[in-house]
């Protein structure tokens, strides 16, 4: 009679790990996908913040025609760009190479850097660039947790029951140096 409690004992602390494990690994998810979805939130501020700041622009530097449209080029791509991570990263890379261009011709322009309108896109330009870069921190950190959790054990054997799968951090691709920089905003 004592072995048949010994045993119902061990088989509960085996369900009540196995339940605390799975639900473990559903909230690492769901932190993971809120992580991204804060990202998504301060790119999507990006993108309606680089319109105005372009035609802010323009109305001072008419003839630097090609370096807004590779900001505006740079910006569609980035919005349409696909939903993993690594596509992601690429495209807001190409677009924040575009826009250190349109800073560059910005600072030809002693009026324009003195512009009100101007100084305050920029001023939100650089908060969201920050915004953004803590979210990447916030997203990866949840990737590194997850991760780290699926391929540890015991972890490992329910994750694989469950078939929960590693996800992708989000990073800068490999040879882009200059897209490690941030945007420089200085007048």
């Amino acid at each position: 009679m004592t072995l048949l409690y010994i045993v119902l004992a061990v088989l509960a602390v085996l369900v009540l790990w196995a339940i605390f494990s799975y639900n473990r690994f559903v909230s690492l998810v769901q932190r993971v996908k809120e992580a991204w979805a804060d990202i998504d939130v301060q790119l999507k501020r990006r993108y309606d913040l680089i319109p105005n700041l372009v035609e802010t622009v323009k109305g001072y530097a008419t003839h630097e025609r090609e370096a807004f449209e590779n900001v505006t080029a740079a910006r569609a791509s980035a919005m349409n760009a696909g939903t993993s991570p690594a596509q992601k990263g690429e495209a807001e890379n190409m677009l924040s190479g575009a826009l250190k261009t349109l800073f560059a011709v910005a600072e030809a322009y002693p009026d324009l850097k003195a512009n009100q309108n101007f100084m305050e896109l920029q001023r939100e330009l650089t908060d969201t660039e920050d915004k953004i870069q803590s979210a990447r921190r916030f997203y990866n950190g949840n990737v590194r947790d997850l991760n780290t959790s699926l391929q540890t054990f015991p972890g490992n054997v329910i994750a694989g029951m469950f078939n929960f799968e590693a996800r992708e951090f989000f990073e800068l691709g490999a040879g882009e140096e200059a897209a490690r920089e941030p945007v420089a905003v200085k007048f």
